[in-house]
């Protein structure tokens, strides 16, 4: 059985998805085949928001899932929404890449070195209010485009620099552009950002797709995406939401920083959560004991953001971004 990968057709999309073929491939033997699908997202050139939020990118996809027309999808987890979507879940979060932003900028300048009115692009309301608050002298561009789209804004002088994943970056083989990474403690960025969550039908239990997941999964970057995205769901406000995040899953540990934002970078709130994990009495020291294990982590890392963002709106949160939490 060959398994069909569906992918945005991008080429960090396809760069990405390519990377867990090949690995399931290459781990369990099992066949893959990619499968691109062009989203509405790929083509238009409106802003993020104003196009309906990060869900643009993934409902192509999840359709031509439920169609059959594909075994699993890949999507980049910090573009798929939140909530639950019947019929499909997460099967899978493989190791999770670099999490940093990055400042791709002319001559090699980082955010300090910029000159006064430097023109700063980027497509992000969280990454504009960051940049806001650490340089409000910045002239802020809102940019859409591909990767190479975006770094060629600088290559050509329109803009002095951009804001970029280092994890996109790293795909495609253009880290050499980036001038400065960015701290996650100082400078939190979208939850699960260089995390992939690889979705599949509710029904498909097939030996070929179950041995796929459990070749690429990763606990920990599961488990750390996971606390992330459940401030987000907590605080859901759309991509419009200047929020960070950041969490560190240790030994039988989580911890996670979550920030909220003013828009114009004016103020910040940023709090620090953690929680234990524990795996519940009397589970037998068998295969169940680990998927007993990986459940309880990602529970764990659930509550601590839940925890996290209640406690986000208790010292105000909603009085600095457009929030409306569940």
């Amino acid at each position: 059985m060959t398994l069909l990968v569906g992918t945005r057709g991008s080429a960090l999309a396809l760069a990405q998805a390519g990377d867990i073929a090949r690995e399931i491939t290459e781990r369990t033997g099992v066949p893959t085949e990619l499968v691109p699908v062009t989203t509405h997202g790929d083509v238009s050139r409106e802003s993020l928001s104003s196009l309906g939020g990060t869900g643009v990118f993934a409902s192509a996809l999840r359709e031509f899932l439920l169609a059959g027309k594909c075994d699993l999808v890949v999507h980049s987890m910090k573009d798929l929404p939140t909530a639950p979507y019947t019929g499909l879940r997460i099967g899978a979060v493989p190791i999770r890449a670099d999490a940093r932003d990055a400042l791709c900028a002319r001559d090699g300048l980082t955010l300090e070195t910029l000159p006064d009115g430097a023109r700063v692009g980027t497509g992000s309301p969280r990454r504009a209010a960051q940049l806001a608050a650490r340089r409000p002298d910045l002239v802020i561009v809102d940019i859409r485009g591909n990767v190479d789209t975006r770094l060629n804004f600088v290559s050509s002088g329109e803009l002095d620099a951009v804001v970029l994943a280092a994890a996109g970056l790293g795909r495609l083989g253009r880290t050499e552009r980036i001038t400065e990474y960015f701290d996650l403690e100082s400078w939190p960025t979208a939850p699960a950002q260089g995390a992939l969550a690889i979705e599949v039908r509710d029904e498909d239990h097939s030996d070929a797709l179950a041995r796929a997941l459990a070749a690429i999964q990763d606990d920990a970057s599961h488990a750390a995406a996971a606390a992330e995205r459940s401030i987000l769901y907590r605080l859901e406000a759309g991509c419009a939401a200047p929020i960070g995040a950041h969490a560190i899953v240790g030994q039988g540990n989580v911890t996670l920083l979550g920030a909220v934002y003013a828009p114009d970078g004016s103020d910040s709130l940023a709090l620090t959560g953690s929680g234990d994990v524990v795996t519940p009495a009397g589970a037998p020291e068998t295969e169940d004991f680990v998927s007993l294990s990986s459940a309880s982590i990602i529970e764990t890392a659930e509550e601590v953001g839940r925890a996290l963002a209640d406690e986000l709106l208790a010292r105000g949160a909603a009085a600095l971004a457009p929030l409306k939490h569940n």
